[in-house]
């Protein structure tokens, strides 16, 4: 049985007829940017988050880059960044001229943590952007805590984490500001780029995110700083509104999957294979990824043998930040961030989808059985 690493058709079938409906009513109103959806998204996903404000974005790079720029990062300033994470939250850093301060990962997590953190800190720090990476909460109490002995702001990288929870909290409910990413393969995918900035409880600063990105104007044509074209458009949220009301149950689907894999490959977890632990008190990891750690150099030999079995996988991510050949000249040396590195050494990312059905993920299982005792 050929398993896919995601197949998102089923999930879109759920709500076709719905967002159908929704284009044809776009299409005789003639309003197709930041109208009525996109203004009950921002209402619906604040709600969820349990923050007071959301501005729709273009995308989740939009929206971490907008909420740097309404904490005025600029050239000579620093942001502290994990470097296992996707390229985007470097690269906004990296775009305002600002210097991308990478840091190391908790293994057990593939998250930061405080000490990390805290260790990095300098005169020149402007800002935090810890990530909750695969779907589970980074280490935000001891993160808040080392920046507010300094007050450095701290904005959560929750693209790949909408929905999911630690000490008793949301993502979006620890740091000022919040990036989320609505890419088709996240947990509530839209059907192209799309994104959202949440402010915990700012109002002048949520007024000034949701300035920043329609070009610093307001009101119309009067520009007070010079921003991006970060608009979120009426198709997008949408589909996001028509998917929202799903994601809870999507959430647990993962969830189930998930620990339906820990039971069936516990045998091996920690012989071949590492699988991912939740380690977060009081919380929820959403799975936006299920990743092994592949042990003894075995990983690309474990990815090519899934294959020839039509079983996806993919690797997230396998050079890491400090490593990239565009941030070259910021000095850092391989070997210097060493649980990065391992871990971009080592992890595979298996089908976790919330459809996938107990026949799919026996399959998924028996492969990775079968390379190990085979």
């Amino acid at each position: 049985m050929p398993v896919p690493m995601l197949d998102l058709s089923i999930q879109n079938q759920a709500v076709k007829q719905q967002v159908l409906e929704g284009i044809a009513g776009l299409i005789d109103r003639s309003s197709f940017i930041l109208g009525e959806n996109v203004r009950g998204l921002e209402a619906e996903i604040a709600a969820y988050a349990g923050a007071q404000h959301a501005v729709g974005m273009s995308s989740g790079t939009d929206a971490q880059l907008v909420a740097l720029m309404a904490l005025d990062v600029k050239a000579g300033d620093e942001v502290i960044v994990p470097s296992f994470t996707f390229f985007a939250t470097a690269g906004v850093v990296a775009r305002l001229g600002a210097k991308p301060v990478f840091v190391d990962l908790d293994p057990a997590s593939f998250n930061t943590t405080g000490a990390l953190v805290e260790a990095a800190i300098t005169p020149k720090t402007k800002a935090i952007m810890p990530v909750h990476l695969f779907g589970q909460v980074a280490d935000m109490p001891a993160i808040c805590e080392a920046a507010a002995q300094f007050g450095i702001p701290v904005v959560e990288d929750a693209c790949q984490s909408m929905g999911a929870k630690g000490w008793g909290k949301h993502a979006g409910q620890f740091g000022e500001m919040t990036a989320f990413s609505f890419y088709p393969t996240k947990n509530l995918g839209a059907f192209g780029d799309a994104g959202l900035t949440i402010i915990r409880d700012d109002a002048a600063l949520a007024a000034r995110v949701r300035r920043l990105r329609v070009h610093g104007m307001e009101p119309v044509y009067m520009h007070h700083e010079v921003g991006i074209n970060g608009r979120l458009d009426e198709m997008q949220a949408l589909v996001l509104r028509a998917k929202l009301a799903m994601l809870e149950g999507w959430h647990e689907g993962r969830r189930k999957h998930a620990a339906w894999y820990h039971q069936r490959l516990a045998a091996i977890d920690g012989q071949g294979v590492v699988l991912p632990k939740e380690i977060v008190p009081d919380g929820r990891h959403i799975y936006n990824q299920f990743t092994l750690r592949v042990k003894d150099g075995n990983r690309d030999a474990l990815q090519a043998h899934l294959k020839d079995l039509g079983i996806g996988s993919a690797i997230y991510y396998p050079i890491c930040l400090h490593e990239q050949p565009c941030f070259a000249d910021l000095g850092y040396k391989q070997g210097q961030f060493p649980e990065s590195e391992k871990a971009a050494a080592e992890v595979l990312s298996i089908p976790v989808y919330p459809e996938m059905s107990e026949g799919m993920l026996e399959e998924v299982a028996k492969g990775i059985e079968g390379f190990f005792k085979g």
